[in-house]
């Protein structure tokens, strides 16, 4: 088949640069423009310098995208702002993979709520696929607009699925822990991410409103068939790259640590990109990756059940999934271009 006709509005932030780091190695694509608002007609490599001589050319404007012929773009755009290409360009001339929130929830009410402004396209959000493959592989490969997971809903997501699929939690009290490395905060300088203040330093944020919240319940309200209401608390680890949750639920009646680890394997047998593991997981053994590492164990003392992953928030929490997002789009292998070991140490 040709290549595909791709194009990345957004690219100078990490999602952006991630998606242009993937794409470049992708066999079966050719990106067509890389945009910036704030930096266009300046090279990509001055951006990023990591890119000397492996992406060198001049970013462009987004209305550079006029009357070319492209197959998807891929928007790695602010909340907010990608709605408003959607708006502009809607989704008949290509086919759209959007990185933000603007499309992962179901309804303009949940979005007015959780994001603070009202959503200016709320007729594509019944049309909307949200991208999480593991649950939405068949709706995906037809889809004209997806909605990109956030990384802390994969994560968690992945780490309880199977546990709401076979009933063998109670979807009521459940609670995620989940720790992030600073590059999910984006690229832009902030107070809060500012190395003085992060280096030897761990701190919880966005107590009790956390907005990917609602991205979590919905998503697993589907799989379980009923409401899931969840305590959500994410953490600010002093690391680049990698999310970390680790999720307590109420077992079910005479559920055991075999029948859970086997559940496990059960389900992601044939998926490409989990991995079910055999000892808690580490962020290190996923880092650069599009690999999600699950554990799962029961404590019959308190009858819980304690669910982990990890991922890297950059690759299978973002750019990554994308990616396995367009080659389901296309109807290309899932694994194309994403066959890179994770980068240990």
């Amino acid at each position: 088949m040709s290549p595909l006709k791709i194009g990345i509005v957004g690219a100078t932030g990490y999602t952006g640069s991630e998606l242009v780091r993937l794409l470049g190695a992708h066999p079966q694509v050719s990106v067509e423009i890389i945009t910036s608002q704030s930096r266009a007609g300046e090279p990509f490599s001055a951006v990023h310098p990591a890119f000397r001589g492996l992406e060198d050319r001049l970013l462009q404007r987004v209305e550079d995208l006029e009357g070319m012929d492209l197959d998807l773009v891929f928007l790695a755009l602010p909340h907010g702002v990608s709605m408003s290409f959607v708006r502009d360009h809607g989704i008949a001339r290509f086919r759209i993979i959007d990185l933000s929130g603007d499309f992962r929830l179901g309804t303009a009410e949940a979005y007015e709520r959780w994001y603070g402004q009202p959503h200016v396209v709320p007729e594509f959000l019944g049309e909307a696929v949200f991208g999480l493959p593991e649950l939405n592989r068949r709706s995906i490969k037809s889809a004209r607009l997806v909605g990109n997971p956030g990384c802390y809903p994969t994560a968690s997501t992945l780490a309880l699925v199977p546990l709401l699929k076979h009933g063998l939690i109670d979807p009521a009290g459940i609670v995620i822990d989940a720790k992030s490395g600073v590059s999910g905060a984006g690229a832009k300088a902030k107070a809060a991410t500012h190395f003085p203040d992060v280096f030897g330093n761990f701190k919880a944020y966005a107590l009790l409103g956390h907005r990917h919240t609602p991205e979590i319940e919905e998503t697993l309200s589907r799989v379980a068939g009923q409401d899931v209401q969840l305590l959500f608390t994410p953490h600010l680890l002093p690391i680049d790259r990698g999310i970390l949750v680790t999720a307590y639920a109420l077992g079910a009646e005479g559920v055991d640590d075999a029948g859970l680890k086997a559940a496990y394997h059960d389900f992601y047998r044939d998926e490409p990109f989990v991995r079910v593991v055999d000892a808690p997981p580490a962020v290190k053994q996923v880092r650069g990756s599009n690999f999600c590492d699950v554990f799962v164990a029961h404590d019959a003392r308190t009858g819980r059940v304690v669910a982990l992953s990890v991922l890297d928030n950059l690759v299978k929490g973002a750019a990554g999934q994308a990616v396995q997002n367009m080659n389901l789009m296309f109807g290309l292998p899932e694994r194309t271009g994403l066959q890179q070991g994770p980068l240990h140490p």
